[in-house]
């Protein structure tokens, strides 16, 4: 279950310098994709438009389980970059590690760095970064009530109920 699109560091370096010499933009965007749902097909299509290739970074299990806790992620971090790739949007996918992205984005130099809305301009990781060479930060508006957290707790009580016949 491999995507021609999930590519290692190198690899996406190659790429991004070549896309640039063609004068191309290069949008960036990260996310867990825990429960991939209509609010993360919305936020990347919305990511796509804003330049020419979209790289979506996606955290590994263990840079999940640092965020959200032991319990986190549901899926795997090979079905969800797996996921995420077979997205048309989505030009690129890299797996990373860390907490945030902030290496990603000091490596790849994207032109445009997009986010969620509930991510407020301060709190954007590699903001000042894309912003120094001349890029641009762009936040999505969220689709209201659809998160992997609230799709979670919503199996979590439907389960509760139907158990208790």
């Amino acid at each position: 279950m491999r995507n021609k699109k999930i590519k290692s560091l190198k690899e996406l370096k190659k790429i991004v310098m070549a896309l640039k010499k063609k004068k191309k933009k290069i949008v960036f965007t990260n996310g867990c994709f825990d429960i991939l749902h209509a609010g993360h097909l919305f936020c990347l299509e919305k990511a796509k438009k804003a330049g020419d290739i979209l790289i979506v970074a996606v955290n590994s299990d263990k840079s999940i389980k640092k965020i959200k806790g032991d319990d986190r992620p549901i899926i795997n971090e090979k079905d969800r970059i797996y996921l995420v790739s077979g997205l048309s949007c989505v030009d690129y996918c890299i797996l990373f590690n860390e907490p945030t992205p902030l290496r990603l984005i000091e490596e790849l130099k994207p032109d445009i760095l997009v986010k969620g809305a509930d991510y407020k301009n301060k709190q954007i990781v590699g903001q000042d970064i894309v912003t120094a060479k001349g890029g641009k930060v762009i936040t999505v508006p969220i689709l209201p009530g659809r998160s992997s957290t609230s799709i979670i707790k919503k199996i979590n009580e439907t389960g509760r109920h139907s158990s208790g016949h």
